[in-house]
């Protein structure tokens, strides 16, 4: 065409070079302000996606390495909690041990007391919906108070549709007779509690001889703490004795010796503890569920030999002896000990006066055995206040429980946590949490009417504090493992972003020396362009 401009070979072959230069100056330019000599899949295809799967996956890991540090957060929460709780725990068996030294030393008064919350009962002949005690038979049970003299006072509760545990305890304490030998009154636990007024006070509850309670009666109530099933000459009664201390005492025979007292030399007979010569017994003892024949004994058998025959048993945690001073025989059980169940079984037609207390052992057995409940069960102002204070701690264990979650997350409420360590999900750790409340470490409300109720309180607390003890290095065993994990993580981070720049990053030292020596290039280019235009205005001078 007419009006085209035309480029000789030189010239267009400088300037070609020169923008080829250009571009990439350009190029070295945009790597300089980026910082990447791949910025996008035109620059490198193979190196961009390769990259950006490496971010990607670094991107995720550090989205979890957060979940990972809540995880952490949250066991040391847990763990908070678990130092806590274990110094309430420490309390509470220091309160139950001091607990346990007082049942013991000032024990004088006893008490019977129920172990079941009747404070919410309304109706005593329909507890537990449909599990009635009352079945137009059995409706009743008896109260007696042997004072230490010997005097009895009774009464014999009814228990009728729609009354409440108060209608006992206001039966008891309106009772012209019974309420001046004993109180009761229903604990800050619902439990119903007679306590005799008087020390060395025994307090005896059985089935009453007209609409008795039966023994599945008397444990709805819960008083099968009391009560046992007891022997009487072939047939069983519901019934036993609390007694304060840890001694069963036998009665005195109304006879008298020449000296006015008996001897340990004198007869079973002579003493009146069995009927004849000819009566043949064997004594067998149950302490605490352990049962031991102590052997047999005769009417023609000493005081003592009975006294031997016990101490020979077997039976560690009792010691009999016989008072010289009152005639009678003392069997002295250790402070551990709660429940004493006294047989007699008969070889033929024996009679028996042992008189350690007022239930069915002592009668004519006409060839059966015969059998007294005893349950030792002592009472002060001091022991009151250990369980209310036992108590409450019970009480601030539960809050505490309640308190040591972290966001939304309670591994002493028996909640789960699971830590997630890589981006596809299958690379886990989960904490598995524990029930601490009050009732899931096994701890019930203080019982501390005996020293084995104490003991019991004391061997849960023992056991709580070994559970406490193994979670704590459990969990502490997890927070070591995850904590590896969240550094194993951090590193991993760093080596695949380390990755992504190997492939993208560009040296800038590297694109510094190319820009200057393209600049250089370019201006070689230049200078190269006007000599190859030199040439040809050199025709011009031939006009």
């Amino acid at each position: 065409m007419a009006n085209d401009v035309v480029l000789s070979s030189a010239l267009r072959s400088n300037l070609l070079s020169l923008q080829g230069t250009q571009r990439s100056i350009d190029t070295t330019q945009l790597r300089l302000a980026t910082g990447l000599k791949v910025n996008s899949a035109l620059d490198s295809p193979s190196n961009f996606f390769t990259a950006k799967s490496l971010n990607n996956r670094a991107s995720d890991l550090q989205r979890l390495l957060d979940g990972i540090g809540q995880s952490i957060r949250t066991i040391e929460a847990a763990n908070t909690g678990v130092e806590t709780l274990g110094a309430l725990i420490e309390q509470a068996e220091s309160i139950a041990q001091e607990a346990q030294s007082e049942v013991r030393s000032a024990a004088g008064f006893t008490r019977a007391r129920s172990n079941v919350d009747l404070s919410t009962v309304s109706d005593l002949t329909n507890i537990g919906g449909g599990g009635t005690i009352v079945d137009g038979a059995s409706d009743s049970f008896d109260v007696t108070v042997v004072e230490e003299d010997g005097t009895a006072t009774s009464l014999t509760i009814d228990i009728d549709p729609n009354e409440t545990v108060d209608n006992i305890v206001a039966d008891i304490n309106s009772d012209p007779a019974l309420s001046q030998v004993a109180t009761a009154r229903v604990t800050e636990a619902g439990y119903l509690e007679i306590a005799a007024d008087n020390e060395n006070s025994a307090i005896r509850i059985n089935s009453s001889a007209a609409n008795g309670l039966t023994a599945a009666g008397f444990t709805q109530l819960g008083l099968d703490t009391v009560v046992g099933i007891e022997d009487a000459g072939g047939a069983t009664v519901s019934g036993g004795t609390a007694i304060a201390g840890n001694t069963l005492t036998s009665g005195v025979s109304a006879g008298a010796q020449v000296n006015g007292k008996f001897e340990a030399s004198d007869d079973l007979v002579t003493a009146g503890f069995l009927g004849a010569a000819g009566d043949d017994i064997n004594l067998v003892l149950t302490v605490d569920g352990e049962t031991v024949d102590a052997g047999q004994v005769t009417g023609a058998d000493t005081i003592q030999d009975v006294v031997d025959r016990i101490n020979n048993a077997g039976i560690s945690t009792v010691e009999a002896s016989f008072n010289t001073d009152t005639g009678q025989i003392e069997l002295d059980f250790d402070d551990s000990v709660g429940q004493v169940e006294l047989q007699y079984t008969d070889n033929g037609a024996s009679t028996t006066s042992f008189g350690f207390g007022a239930g069915a052992g002592d009668a004519a057995l006409g060839g059966n055995p015969g059998s007294e409940f005893f349950t030792f069960d002592g009472v002060s102002a001091e022991v009151d206040q250990y369980e209310e204070d036992y108590n409450e701690l019970l009480t601030q264990i539960d809050d505490l429980i309640d308190d040591a979650n972290y966001r939304g997350i309670n591994l002493l409420g028996d909640d789960s946590l699971t830590t997630y360590f890589n981006e596809d999900g299958d690379s886990t750790l989960t904490t598995d949490g524990v029930d601490f409340t009050a009732s899931g470490l096994g701890l019930e409300k203080a019982d501390f009417t005996n020293a084995n109720n104490v003991q019991l309180s004391i061997d849960r607390l023992s056991e709580a504090t070994s559970r406490i003890r193994n979670f704590g290095r459990s969990i502490a065993n997890d927070l070591s493992l995850i904590q590896t994990r969240r550094d194993f993580t951090e590193n991993t981070v760093n080596t695949l972003q380390a990755g992504a720049d190997d492939l993208t990053v560009a040296d800038q030292n590297e694109e510094g020396a190319n820009l200057l020596a393209l600049q250089t290039r370019q201006q070689l280019g230049v200078t190269s362009l006007a000599l190859a235009a030199e040439s040809q205005q050199s025709v011009l001078r031939l006009f």
